[in-house]
């Protein structure tokens, strides 16, 4: 599935341990490390910690409302989680009170701490997040993967980090189509989004699923599919009932989903080609955790994270210096996350990322997206190297357990590659 999503190569060389994740949502546990807004009695927004398992962040959101009969655009949320899994992360209420919230009975989560403010939640409102995550089945014996493990280890603290890919759930863990999606609603081509993300069978995707979505892919028949879809898919059938009232108005299908959903389609596309950028960069041995001259460089923001609002550019002359305040995690190189308002890199990984992006047959203004104004991107930059903090470990019984803490925005799957080294 990896090269699909634009992801080759490693930063270690270490042989692989194998094994697999989430054997059950136990073995993939995260916790918010997040900056909530502070307590203001009488706020109108009610803040609550919320511990889910199981769970996939839109769904969740839509129950809540449902629960708290309210628009879900009035529930907050700091990020988006791995739904094979347990977290544990802040929500805010607006004009909820939180008895309200407190009182939520929904299977699987657990309402704790809850308080009023003068604020709410928005994306983005986190530093990180902290892990513990089991590896089940590994392929080599105890004595030989604690060895690998130790070396990885070595290896990743000497680059201070591991390559910064957007992780396979950022496209979808069972069906990895949001780029997919993604790649037609830049293109204006919106009845081909709405049949990527409504049919378009992927093999292991479920027996019953896969037959349905293959049938209406086949017949284009809204109204059988809309009867035989499987209830547990809401956002399918939100598409279809449109469209078996308007079946010629895709984009009106469209705005049936959730905006976060329709705009993560559009940031799951960027994201698919900064895969591609930093892969590439890997394969010509270029360093990620230093600068060349032509990179642009993104400098620590107050918290010690990259700070994606300024750049340094990177020339003969600075080289030095700039190389210096990466090795002291003050600054990490970037690759592009393109859109309408592109700042491309110079040199060698400029060359990169306007190959990447031409491959494509890009340009800026298709990430302008005049039906769906909302979902336009402009694009920013990305650090390629992920910042890697408190990496604990242990081995027994051909398990492995892992316990790290990283920064918003980057993927556990993406470190844990490292280890497993899949074939």
């Amino acid at each position: 599935m990896e090269p699909e999503l634009g992801i080759r190569g490693y930063l270690t060389d270490t042989p692989g341990l194998g094994g697999s994740i989430k054997a059950t949502p136990e073995d993939f546990v995260v916790s918010e490390v997040s900056l909530p807004p502070p307590r203001a009695n009488g706020g109108p927004y009610s803040i609550a910690t919320l511990t889910v398992r199981n769970w996939e962040t839109n769904r969740l959101v839509r129950e809540l409302a449902r629960s708290l009969r309210i628009s879900r655009r009035r529930i907050g949320f700091a990020g988006t989680k791995d739904k094979r899994a347990v977290s544990s992360r802040i929500f805010s209420f607006q004009d909820v009170r939180p008895e309200s919230v407190r009182d939520l009975s929904l299977k699987d989560v657990t309402v704790d701490d809850v308080y009023p403010a003068s604020s709410g939640v928005a994306i983005g409102h986190l530093i990180g997040n902290r892990f513990r995550i089991v590896l089940r089945g590994l392929t080599v014996p105890d004595d030989r993967a604690v060895q690998i493990v130790a070396e990885t280890d070595r290896q990743l603290r000497s680059f201070r980090g591991f390559p910064n890919f957007f992780g396979v759930q950022r496209f979808g863990s069972i069906r990895p189509i949001t780029h997919l999606v993604g790649r037609h609603l830049v293109r204006g081509e919106f009845g081909e989004a709405v049949r990527v993300y409504v049919a378009h069978p992927i093999e292991g995707e479920g027996e019953e699923s896969h037959e349905v979505r293959r049938s209406f892919e086949a017949s284009a028949d809204a109204k059988a599919a809309l009867r035989d879809y499987p209830k547990v898919f809401t956002f399918e059938k939100a598409i279809l009932n449109h469209l078996v009232a308007y079946p010629d108005d895709a984009v009106g299908a469209l705005r049936q989903l959730p905006f976060n959903l329709l705009l993560m389609f559009v940031h799951a596309y960027e994201s698919y080609l900064f895969n591609r950028i930093l892969s590439e960069r890997l394969a010509r041995g270029l360093p990620i955790h230093e600068p060349v001259p032509g990179d642009r460089v993104l400098p620590a923001d107050r918290h010690g994270l990259p700070d994606r609002s300024r750049i340094i550019d990177v020339t003969l002359d600075n080289l030095a210096k700039v190389t210096e305040r990466c090795r002291a995690r003050k600054a990490w190189t970037s690759g592009i996350l393109f859109g309408s308002e592109p700042l491309f890199a110079e040199g060698e990984p400029g060359e990169i990322e306007h190959a990447i992006v031409a491959s494509e047959g890009l340009r800026p203004e298709d990430f302008i997206i005049p039906e769906i104004p909302r979902i336009s991107s402009k694009g920013t930059r990305r650090e390629l190297l992920a910042p890697l903090g408190d990496l604990d470990s242990r081995v027994a019984d051909r398990t492995l357990v892992l316990s790290f803490e990283l920064a918003r925005g980057c993927y556990a799957t993406s470190l844990l590659r490292e280890f497993i080294k899949a074939p």
